[in-house]
């Protein structure tokens, strides 16, 4: 089960995610990032990946193309923090190696 929850303030708009980010629920994200980049008025767009407990191969996927288009991510948690290091790091590496 995961959950997707809006948080709105004057500066940004949060999406925080809790629990589980495995199919089917990766479609889902998808679908939430697409809603929540509108109406935006100015104010920076994050996710929250702090009470995420597990992240399935489907849920980096998403989470690596997310990060390829330019998503800005939150995490206090080690686990959330090590997965976003890991796929920052294989994007940053696919990048290099088409402008080369």
């Amino acid at each position: 089960m995961l959950k997707i929850s809006v948080v709105d303030s004057p500066n940004e708009r949060q999406l925080v995610l809790e629990g589980k980010l495995v199919a089917p629920w990766t479609v889902e994200l998808r679908k939430a990032c697409e809603h929540a980049q509108e109406n935006l008025n100015g104010r920076e767009l994050l996710i929250d990946l702090e009470h995420l407990t597990v992240i399935s191969d489907e849920g980096q996927t998403l989470l690596a193309a997310l990060i390829n288009e330019g998503f800005k991510f939150r995490s206090r948690g080690v686990f959330a923090k090590q997965v976003l290091r890991q796929l920052g790091s294989k994007v940053r590496a696919r990048l290099q190696l088409s402008t080369s």
